[in-house]
């Protein structure tokens, strides 16, 4: 019975320790998000709605020689 135990605690503490990693992952992986959306907002505000590269014709890019 002790035996069963100590191996239910070191699993508790082996996944203690994997959740503590996981929510660092999703800490970072936040700040990633809040910093490329503020980069993502700060582009659209420079850069006029129509003048937008997405919405260019393909054609227009295309070498002479075709």
């Amino acid at each position: 019975m002790e035996d069963r135990l100590v191996q239910l605690e070191i699993k508790a503490s082996f996944t203690e320790d994997l959740l503590d990693k996981l929510d660092q992952i999703v800490i970072r992986q936040q700040d990633q998000i809040d910093r490329l959306t503020r980069e993502m907002l700060e582009l659209r505000q420079r850069s006029p709605a129509d003048d937008m590269p997405g919405l260019r014709n393909l054609r227009d890019d295309l070498p002479p020689h075709y």
